[in-house]
């Protein structure tokens, strides 16, 4: 008749606590995988998708002067309400010739976008608000002298010290080497909104 020791069953119990956590372990391993792929894929919506994914704003509450910045496609979107006075400061500011592109040649906008408004409308500007430099948001700062004595309003990236004027276009001296990206859209003045439908495939955001 075998004996079994009290230390050879203590050893026999703890081996097979060890298989029994390791068997457990794996279960849980391939349980978990299975649950974390169609997890993974329900975040990543399909390109296809995304591009079909459009944003409306109703323009009716933004007031002369102001901008309203709305989400689209993990973006931030700015629409701009300009007075007739801030009009008159995006010729101002070519006429001092401290615009990278003043003209709008490289494309960074729509063919219908390609003015010294870069919109379709003068009043309303629609744009993407981020720094072509490093993907920063820069500051929307639209009164005259609240960056540089010499400042007629737009956008300010504190980040790195890229400027915009109103139209957002990029002000000499910038890090940034291009405008701000301004995305396909409609805009209906009688329904008072706008709807963003496309990223401008030639426009690069940084």
């Amino acid at each position: 008749m075998t004996t079994v020791t009290d230390a050879e069953h203590g050893h026999k119990n703890i081996t097979r606590r060890r298989f029994l956590t390791a068997a457990t372990s794996a279960v849980g391993a391939v349980v978990a995988g299975m649950v974390a792929v169609p997890l993974v894929d329900s975040l990543e919506p399909t390109a296809a998708a995304e591009a079909a994914s459009s944003t409306t704003v109703d323009l009716t509450p933004i007031e002369p002067g102001m901008q309203v910045t709305v989400p689209w496609q993990k973006k931030p979107v700015i629409v701009i309400n300009r007075t007739p006075e801030m009009l008159a400061s995006l010729k101002e500011t070519m006429d001092k010739g401290i615009l990278k592109d003043p003209l709008c040649k490289v494309p960074q906008q729509p063919p219908y976008c390609t003015n010294m408004y870069r919109s379709r409308v003068p009043e309303w500007y629609v744009g993407i608000r981020i720094c072509n430099h490093l993907c920063c948001i820069p500051h929307y700062r639209p009164k005259k002298g609240s960056v540089a004595p010499w400042w007629l309003g737009g956008f300010h990236c504190p980040c790195h010290g890229s400027m915009y004027d109103l139209s957002c276009r990029v002000i000499q001296g910038s890090p940034a080497p291009h405008n701000m990206a301004v995305p396909e859209y409609e805009l209906s003045t009688e329904k008072m909104s706008a709807t963003i439908t496309h990223m401008y495939p030639k426009a690069h955001l940084c």
